[in-house]
């Protein structure tokens, strides 16, 4: 961690330009990077623009020698390094560097205040600080600057050239000369940086080779993170050793980072003495594979400097559907698969033998963890499977739930060890109270772990209570639900509105530099059409892969993309997934009738109640899903109704929102 190169501005001034590029090229080099002429000229050219800074300003800007400069600060999460950063007592700002650039192009305002906004969430000693981002480009035009104070602790971005650099800065430093914060430049180079990495960025800097412990968070939920891996990684180590089969259940609660786990896990190399000890990792979540195999072939295309079809064909082996293995193995009983150690994601989503039948057109005629588990077995002496287990977030009919795995591994695989945690022995309110077998078998070998549980959510970094909040919302415990929430959800701004455009406009605020909004809502919600939004042209499970890529990973300004704000994503198309900031539109599937949960399903012209217990429990589930999938906060926007409208009566409406305002939301 740190800067390339860090002093005081008084001793910058005083040691030359091209010594102070040497030291900044030789740290460079020490870090196996690829460096070019233009790069040192760059470097130079920087170091010229701050020294100018320094002579028109030394007598006008109070103990301005004092002040701490730094090049190429690194930004973990990012993988990349902010240019330059001046530090005053009370002041951090944030330079990107366009040298003889001219035009201020918006990527690089968007890259410039991501770091900005990466620095005021993750870093230790720019927390609560004053932080200016300035895009300096040498050779642009002067724009005018509207310099004023912002309510959040990141500025309004500034627009620089080298001939007004010096008087930006002076003017800022003035408008905030009340601070005093008392910033030590030294400290702040060397302060604690705990970022929490998405799902993408993780898969990212994975298949790039690089391990994820450079972009993930070291506080209690990556610690949790780390010890699974090992916990996980110890276990394969003795089944090679024992030449033994063994299965490992993963559980946490919504966010924990159980996909991360598992893609950490499947390309660790400690347990990976050649080839033929490759893990797979599978997932039954279409969105999931579809995303992540779309960013992963945008990213790898970027780098390499490959075509799209090409990065495409490259990233597939990275993450696979499910179904394609279980096709391309169970048939052939006399085919062993390549790799020893099998990896699966929600396989709490795994298919009953019923659906898994019916699906397959009678070909298959066991339930999926059997088939998994019959073709693992297939090894002659070692092999592992990891499931990766989210509670309550089954959604679809036919998903089998965990206890189908402890009936298979009962009932026909009693060679396998079992490796679970305490919770799902004994049930937990995270893991949506299941158990693994309703009594311990006395034919299985049962070993638990307690770093099997991931505990923290480091998807809601600012708010790790939130799974809890949740969960007591949807059990219709209130009271509870309150008291969470006025004591531990205050840094994770959650708020309600009956207003659309209050919704809309909260959220656009929130879409600085390349922060995620968007808008979610259950494929139940069929009444959101009256608003324009029906969830059943909006993105869903067996959306395309362009489709969801242009959702998640798309600019502000086109229209399919989830900061448009146009196209509505279901539970389908977000379950595994996260952005940052979410509008979660609820309708009347869920509502609330004599003080409790009452469940619809709209056919035809008129909502029809549902009486089945597992599908109550599926929407119920829905609804966990889209309330857990913001990393930084939500609004929930709840439709006044029509009583025109004998689907859309105002009373359905108002249930779900006194009940919500019961359970601590504030409206705005």
């Amino acid at each position: 961690m740190g800067a390339f190169y860090h002093t005081t501005l008084q001793h910058h001034q005083a040691t030359p330009t091209d010594q102070i590029v040497g030291t900044i090229s030789l740290v460079y080099s020490d870090h196996h990077l690829d460096q070019k002429q233009q790069q040192t000229k760059t470097w130079a050219d920087s170091v010229e623009i701050i020294k100018q800074f320094f002579d028109e300003t030394k007598d006008t800007i109070f103990d301005l020698g004092s002040w701490g400069i730094l090049y190429e600060y690194k930004i973990p999460r990012r993988a990349k390094r902010i240019d330059v950063v001046l530090i005053s007592n009370n002041l951090i700002f944030v330079l990107e560097v366009k040298n003889h650039q001219n035009n201020f192009n918006l990527a690089d305002s968007a890259q410039l205040e991501d770091y900005c906004l990466d620095l005021r969430d993750f870093h230790f000693e720019s927390k609560d600080r004053i932080i200016i981002p300035i895009l300096l480009c040498t050779n642009a035009q002067s724009i005018s600057n509207e310099i004023s104070k912002s309510n959040d602790i990141v500025q309004n971005t500034i627009f620089a050239n080298s001939k007004n650099l010096s008087e930006i800065i002076h003017s800022i430093t003035n408008l905030f000369a009340d601070r005093t914060d008392n910033i030590n430049f030294e400290d702040w180079n060397n302060s604690k940086y705990s970022p929490t990495p998405t799902i993408i960025e993780a898969a990212q800097v994975l298949y790039a080779g690089q391990n994820v412990s450079e972009i993930s968070r070291s506080h209690a939920g990556a610690e949790n993170l780390t010890s699974t891996t090992n916990a996980v990684i110890d276990a394969i180590k003795q089944a090679k050793r024992t030449k033994s089969k063994i299965i490992c259940f993963i559980t946490g609660v919504p966010g924990a980072g159980k996909t991360l786990a598992g893609l950490n896990i499947v390309h660790n190399r400690d347990f990976q003495s050649d080839n033929s000890e490759l893990g797979v990792f599978l997932s039954g979540n279409s969105p999931l594979v579809k995303v992540l195999s779309e960013a992963l072939s945008r990213d790898f295309s970027k780098r390499e400097d490959v075509n799209k079809v090409e990065a495409k064909r490259r990233v597939k082996t990275f993450i696979h559907n499910v179904h394609e293995f279980i096709d391309a193995y169970y048939l052939d009983k006399t085919k062993t698969p390549f790799d020893r150690v099998l990896i699966y994601d929600e396989a709490q989503r795994a298919w009953t033998k019923e659906h898994k039948t019916k699906k397959s057109n009678g070909e298959i005629t066991e339930s999926e963890p059997e088939v998994l588990l019959s073709i693992m077995n297939r090894h002659d002496d070692w092999s592992v499977i990891i499931a990766l287990v989210g509670g309550g977030q089954e959604i679809n009919t036919g998903e089998a739930g965990l206890r189908e795995w402890g009936k298979a591994i009962e009932d026909k695989f009693t060679n396998w060890k079992v490796y679970i945690s305490q919770e799902l022995k004994q049930g937990d309110h995270s893991t949506g109270n299941l158990t693994l077998f309703e009594t311990i078998p006395k034919n299985v070998e049962v070993v638990e772990n307690e770093n099997l549980h991931l505990k923290v959510s480091i998807r809601s970094y600012k708010a790790q209570e939130l799974s809890k909040w949740v969960g007591l919302v949807l059990e219709n415990k209130s009271e509870e639900a309150s008291k969470i929430f006025n004591d531990k959800l205050k840094h994770y701004p959650i708020f309600i509105t009956r207003n659309l455009d209050t919704a809309k406009n909260w959220l656009k605020k929130k879409a600085r530099g390349t922060r995620r909004i968007g808008i979610v809502a259950s494929s139940g919600g069929r009444r959101l059409k009256a608003f324009g939004y029906d969830p059943f042209y909006g993105l869903r499970g067996d959306s395309s892969q362009d489709e969801l890529g242009a959702w998640y990973l798309n600019p502000t300004d086109d229209v399919r993309s989830s900061n448009f704000l146009e196209i509505i994503a279901t539970e389908y198309a977000v379950q595994g997934l996260e952005i940052d900031w979410a509008g979660i539109f609820w309708d009347t599937d869920l509502r609330r009738e004599n003080g409790n949960w009452s469940f619809r399903q709209f056919k035809g012209t008129k909502w029809q109640t549902v009486a089945d217990e597992q599908r109550k429990q599926f929407i119920l589930n829905k609804y966990r899903v889209l309330l857990t999938r913001a990393r930084e906060g939500a609004i929930i926007w709840v439709p006044n109704g029509d009583d025109n409208d004998k689907t859309r009566l105002s009373i359905f409406y108002n249930d779900i929102f006194d009940y919500l305002k019961s359970c601590g939301l504030k409206e705005i």
